[in-house]
């Protein structure tokens, strides 16, 4: 049996969205569905494992998103210090995945090579594509592949015992997901491979995609690789801080994925 895994999800930011913002099929309902911005932690004993890294204050200046506090910075209401991430588990370079990585001087970068690839490649010519990402945020991983700390992956592979990488693309050509071994069984990050739970659930992808069937076979493989739809954790979705134990002071607004949710999904 693989070892056992902490995992937290820390949220740092927000942005107003209606529910037809976040889907390719346009949903008829005019509800507002806000999304959350998160890294999450991922902690055996001593070792840790930050999962993306978020966005600073002035991206979210210049993208119109509510900055709640620094991700990086949160770390220390789980006892860790900037200085004590050894492992940053990217999985796409999206700007608010892969910024503040100047916070983290000293930890390795793990990424799929075509992500890199494709941030750096022909398809960054097409407005459509290239909005997401921040070329200071992909600079800034070349400047580290140059000092020799980025790892690169061509598909999946095991970090460590009991955490995964899965790649999927789909959302980007090189997005990976994050499988962790906890005590309640394999609970999956999917990161942007669905933002919502509303997307894999409803089979229903978010817009920004550079590959649709990609997007649409992993739903099913992401959830095959978990215990049970509560053990699968989408990217961006408020319902997660909503359902999961709270850590420490609530204002922190980080939540611990390895207990189980203290709430069912709703209807979505």
């Amino acid at each position: 049996m693989p070892a056992q895994h902490e995992i937290y999800a820390l949220r740092y930011a927000t942005v107003h969205r209606k529910r037809r913002d976040n889907f390719i099929v346009a949903d008829a309902h005019e509800a507002d569905m806000p999304m959350d911005y998160y890294v999450w932690l991922i902690r055996r004993g001593a070792r840790c494992w930050l999962v993306d890294t978020g966005f600073n204050a002035s991206a979210a200046a210049q993208r119109k998103r509510t900055m709640l506090r620094c991700p990086i910075d949160s770390l220390q209401h789980l006892g860790i210090a900037s200085h004590q991430v050894n492992d940053v588990l990217v999985t796409h370079l999206h700007y608010d995945h892969a910024g503040n990585l100047d916070k983290l001087p000293t930890a390795r970068i793990h990424v799929q090579e075509r992500e890199l690839q494709y941030a750096t490649g022909r398809c960054m010519r097409h407005d459509v594509l290239r909005h997401a990402y921040a070329v200071d945020d992909v600079v800034q991983v070349v400047r580290s592949v140059y000092d020799k700390r980025v790892d690169f992956y061509d598909g999946d592979h095991e970090v460590g015992d009991g955490v995964q990488l899965v790649h999927l693309g789909g959302h980007t050509a090189g997005l990976q997901a994050i499988r962790v071994f906890t005590a309640r069984g394999w609970v999956v990050l999917a990161s942007d491979a669905s933002h919502f739970y509303a997307n894999a659930l409803g089979q229903s992808p978010f817009p920004i995609v550079h590959h649709v069937g990609d997007m649409l076979d992993a739903y099913g493989r992401l959830m095959s690789l978990c215990e049970s739809p509560d053990h699968f954790i989408p990217g961006h979705d408020p319902l997660v801080l909503q359902r999961f134990p709270r850590h420490g002071d609530p204002g922190h607004e980080i939540v611990r994925l390895h207990e189980a949710p203290l709430a069912p999904l709703p209807l979505l």
